[in-house]
């Protein structure tokens, strides 16, 4: 296919526009005081004193946590265990002083430091850790069993994301979700950022799942052509939550880090928050968010709600979207596969077909009298709402079966996903098939033999994970 003149541009102002990995190989630690600057200027007594509860039970573990993740940015680390393993003797206190809160960090990574002083981007989301960890506990606290209300849970979405003065009323629509995997190619990652920067050009802004790889290329990308273009409100918003932002640690460009409770919170929060969606090539954790959008999709109560939702990526990567592709029709069927359309390296295509369905989001939603700023309309079904927790029994458990709606199979799907994830890169999955061995996987044979195909795939290609050199699949299907 013959590049266009804008993909070509893209290249060429992208190349050079890099981070020195020099700078991370002799990696050091730093014992530091930092001070907030906006973002969180003062805490009460007792939330400082939830924060500095160690029980396993309490804030503090995970608010370490989080913290290590954002001041270990630029690591090409995926696996949270190794990450706590090489800081095992990071630690971080919060105190009240007369200026405010303070947090003095004891073997943090030196490279959040530039001469003694911490990076202002890694400060800012430093506190905006604390900021969503103190406000989703008490949220969480104060609701209590409402959560168990489909309703109660978009609320509560709305709120964090509220609360991060992430919802912009009165401004048309112009948020575009990236999704994609973080252990992505070089070609891939520079075809992310083309479609970044082609975004950019049309003043859209961009949301990720905050780390590296495809889900920072198209903010790289759309920074240059927001310069270009002298956009002066640009927005690259990061989504993430406790259990995953340890492996997939913030990018640098992330404007906008909120921190969700749990992975499903964090779909949703993508969904309402972002009017499109542009899933790149990546793994598990990709199909998993692929499976989320179209058992929402299918539903019969969102069959007029506009949502554009474009598959792409270079050439020399077709396989992924085929292999997808064959799966969803293996699976699902094809209504599932009229939910999508792929386009195959043309970056300026993707952008202008985003922006023609963006606009149709604006109308829509015009006529309909609902908000720009948050999707209140979209149904999105109490089965993909809940948590889903990946032990042994629950994946043994799952419901991989054709005689059931396609959208319940697809949030079944999502769930089986959801749990390779976790084997792989979370630390409780991790530890968890090293005690149990491989999650067992069975349902009817089609989808087994489908599935066993799609995951093959992804090992083949290296998709799983950035470190290829032990990798052991956490999963065995009955075929």
């Amino acid at each position: 296919m013959r590049l266009s003149h804008s993909y070509r541009e893209a290249q060429l102002c992208i190349e050079g526009f890099f981070e020195p990995k020099e700078r991370y190989m002799n990696e050091a630690f730093v014992n530091a005081s930092v001070k907030p600057l906006e973002s969180l200027d003062m805490l009460s007594p007792h939330e400082v004193e939830r924060l500095q509860d160690r029980r396993d039970s309490g804030v503090y573990p995970l608010f370490r946590q989080c913290a290590l993740a954002v001041l270990n940015t630029g690591s090409d680390m995926d696996s949270t265990r190794e990450v706590l393993e090489l800081f095992k003797d990071f630690d971080v206190h919060i105190s009240l002083k007369h200026q405010g809160v303070q947090l003095e960090l004891e073997n943090a990574p030196a490279r959040a430091f530039v001469d003694g002083e911490i990076i202002q981007g890694i400060r800012e989301h430093l506190f905006s850790v604390l900021r969503d960890l103190i406000y989703v506990v008490d949220e969480l606290d104060e609701v209590g069993q409402g959560l168990a209300q489909s309703a109660q849970l978009t609320n509560l979405v709305f709120h964090i994301l509220r609360h991060a003065d992430a919802l912009a009323p009165h401004v048309h629509p112009n948020i575009v979700v990236c999704w994609g995997g973080h252990s992505i190619g070089e070609f891939e990652y520079d075809y992310t950022k083309s479609v970044g920067y082609e975004l950019g050009l049309r003043g859209l802004n961009i949301c990720t799942g905050c780390g590296p790889g495809a889900m920072k290329g198209p903010m790289k990308g759309a920074m240059i052509s927001h310069a270009k273009q002298r956009v002066k409100d640009a927005r690259y918003i990061g989504i993430t939550e406790p259990g995953i932002i340890a492996a997939e640690s913030p990018n640098p460009i992330v404007s906008e880090l909120i921190i969700m409770p749990d992975i499903e919170k964090r779909l949703e929060a993508f969904v309402r928050l972002g009017h499109g969606i542009i899933v790149f090539p990546g793994g598990a954790g990709t199909a998993e968010e692929i499976l989320y959008m179209l058992s929402i999709l299918l539903r019969e109560e969102n069959r007029d709600i506009p949502y554009p939702f474009v598959f792409t990526g270079p050439e020399g990567s077709e396989a992924y979207f085929e292999q997808i592709d064959e799966f969803i029709a293996a699976t699902l069927g094809e209504r599932a596969r009229s939910m999508y359309e792929v386009v195959v390296n043309d970056p300026a295509r993707v952008s202008k077909l985003m922006k023609q369905g963006l606009d149709a989001v604006t109308e829509h939603r015009k006529a309909a009298g609902t908000a720009y700023h948050y999707n209140w309309e979209l149904f999105i079904p109490d089965e993909v709402q809940h948590p889903f927790d990946p032990t042994h029994a629950n994946m043994a458990g799952l419901n991989l079966h054709k005689d059931q709606p396609d959208y319940l199979l697809a949030s079944e799907l999502r769930r089986a996903l959801s749990g390779i994830v976790a084997g792989n890169v979370k630390e409780p999955g991790v530890r968890a098939i090293e005690q149990f061995g491989p999650f067992q996987l069975d349902g009817d044979k089609e989808i087994m033999l489908a599935l066993d195909k799609l995951l093959k795939a992804f090992i083949e290609q290296r998709r799983m994970k950035i470190d290829y050199s032990a990798y052991v699949p956490c999963f065995e299907l009955a075929c």
